[in-house]
């Protein structure tokens, strides 16, 4: 397979490496000093492209590969107030976008079972729920998508909470998330029910990058030859 990539930072070195190791050939890399590149033959000869880096320009790379004929596999959060826009012209064009706000099998495990144990808790009202999500520095979005995420699996199976905030619950329906940034954390997300007896906690602690890159490249293999607005749940059958 052919494979374009968006974004060479950190992630963008290990998805190559990785996607190098899995057989596939990897025909542009595309930066902030080559963004011209979306318009080469190169980048339309790709069957899939993956972007992974800030939000400030992911719509626009995404739109980019679009008008070039290529699928993209996007792994940057922080943008999703946009996901309506683009699902339109997805709808009305045929394009096909994969975006999730997580890669990580692990993570998507730690979601399935975030989920489940929400609706054992929504039976017991005397406990709060409450998240924590730890990040490296340079992550600028806060909190974390995969943040957004438990917290909105968390919402639609207990019926006490009906939105999220920062750091604080701003009401008593709201789940608190609060948002560290320290050091070079690949990620850590720890959800806690809290009574007055007891404390429940489960966590997902990432040890590296690897998890989320391998998780793009599969995404990514999955993706090509096929259209529309694509996740996780259509990768795993969670």
């Amino acid at each position: 397979m052919k494979i374009a990539l968006i974004g060479y930072g950190k992630m963008g070195k290990i998805i190559e490496r990785i996607a190098l190791e899995r057989g596939h050939e990897i025909v542009s890399v595309i930066d902030v000093d080559n963004l011209n590149d979306f318009d080469s033959d190169a980048f339309k000869s790709a069957d899939v492209a993956i972007e992974f880096t800030v939000p400030q320009v992911a719509v626009s790379n995404i739109k980019r590969a679009f008008a070039s004929g290529v699928p993209v596999v996007c792994g940057t959060t922080g943008w999703t107030d946009a996901l309506p826009e683009l699902k339109k012209q997805i709808d009305e064009e045929g394009k096909t976008l994969f975006w999730a706000s997580n890669y990580s099998l692990g993570v998507n495990i730690f979601m399935a079972v975030n989920k489940y144990l929400a609706s054992i808790m929504n039976k017991f009202p005397n406990y709060n729920v409450e998240m924590t999500e730890v990040h490296h520095t340079q992550k600028l979005d806060a909190p974390s998508g995969t943040a957004i995420t438990l917290a909105e699996g968390i919402i639609e199976n207990l019926d006490r909470k009906t939105s999220w905030s920062k750091e604080t619950e701003s009401k008593p329906d709201d789940l608190a998330i609060k948002s560290i940034r320290e050091g070079q954390v690949p990620g850590i997300h720890t959800i806690k029910y809290e009574s007055e007896a007891d404390i429940i906690e489960i966590t997902h602690d990432a040890k590296n990058r690897e998890g989320f890159a391998l998780g793009a490249v599969i995404a990514a293999e999955f993706t090509a030859g096929k259209k529309g607005l694509l996740g996780m749940n259509d990768l795993f059958k969670f």
